[in-house]
């Protein structure tokens, strides 16, 4: 019964995978998760920081990093993006940081996030995010292990 449990959970979990990261959702890299055409769904990395929120980027304001199309609210964080990308750019490629933490990977929503010692993480959902939140550094500890090997199977 418990080998059943099991190969019913691994099953599960390939089609939710399927489902939460369709293979067109991808940057070119696959790297940076990019859906609606953009890195974090068009929403301004910079702002998290300096607004505390999540805002929508405008297309007018643009810059491409790591493969993927990033968008901005303002031509300064545009700038200020480019100048650092990895200063604002989400954790695990703005995958989900609890999907990291337990070693796959899904899909973000861009309202699902928060800044930990500087750091932007996303998660799938706000629910998903509060399961995350209750352990932040084991977690970013398990993310920060599982994202090298996980990077590396995004990029063959």
């Amino acid at each position: 019964m418990q080998h059943f449990r099991s190969r019913w959970l691994l099953v599960l979990l390939a089609v939710l995978g399927l489902a939460v990261a369709p293979a067109g959702a991808f940057a070119a890299d696959k790297l940076i998760f990019a859906a609606d055409g953009a890195a974090i769904r068009g929403y301004d990395p910079v702002a998290y920081f300096t607004e505390s929120k999540p805002v929508k980027g405008r297309p007018e304001f643009q810059h491409t990093w790591k493969g993927a199309t990033w968008r901005f609210a303002t031509a300064a964080n545009r700038d200020a993006f480019a100048a650092t990308p990895e200063k604002y750019a989400p954790r695990y490629g703005g995958y989900c940081a609890w999907a990291v933490s337990r070693n796959y990977t899904a899909s973000t929503d861009p309202d699902a996030w928060r800044v930990v010692d500087g750091k932007l993480y996303l998660n799938y959902s706000k629910n998903v995010q509060e399961n995350w939140a209750k352990d932040v550094p084991g977690n970013v500890a398990k993310g920060d292990a599982n994202w090298p090997g996980l990077a590396k199977k995004l990029a063959e």
